[in-house]
């Protein structure tokens, strides 16, 4: 799926949006091997505890699961090793910045390819709490029904 951008969406990592409140977003590159691309444009990727942190002034990536590639045999890579991301010196800090502040972490949102470039979106977010995911649902369901009762009184 390519949208007008260019954009070619490879993973999206849904139950980020329901454990947590994304606060702000920022898209970054990811340095990979070439197995781990030619893995990546198969969407054999997990988001599983996935997370990002700052160390020594550079964002890395941690548990963000990419498959073994089948015909890389002996030159594949390992699926869990930490990654490097690529964002502005500016942008690093003021993300550790916010990041040392208490219950906020660096989420992955998803990951694509722009102009045949690995790219990720990572999000600052905090955790939500059991109401409020429960809160959250209950206010979707509301907004649903409330919308089909216009859609269905206008027929």
């Amino acid at each position: 799926m390519v949208d007008s951008s260019g954009r070619r969406t490879v993973a999206s990592n849904r139950k980020a949006r329901h454990e947590f409140e994304i606060l702000e977003s920022l898209e970054v590159g990811i340095v990979l091997k070439g197995s781990e691309v030619k893995s990546l444009r198969d969407g054999k990727v997990a988001f599983q505890d996935a997370f990002g942190r700052v160390d020594g002034g550079e964002l890395w990536l941690h548990s963000f699961h990419i498959s073994p590639y089948k015909q890389a045999n002996r030159f594949n890579h390992d699926p869990l090793r930490p990654r490097k991301l690529l964002a502005k010196r500016a942008e690093i800090l003021r993300l550790a910045v916010k990041v040392e502040e208490k219950g906020l972490t660096l989420v992955p949102l998803d990951v694509y390819f722009r102009r045949g470039v690995a790219k990720m979106t990572l999000a600052v977010a905090r955790g939500r709490n059991l109401y409020d995911k429960r809160e959250k649902l209950k206010r979707q369901t509301q907004e649903r029904e409330a919308s089909r009762a216009i859609s269905d009184g206008s027929r």
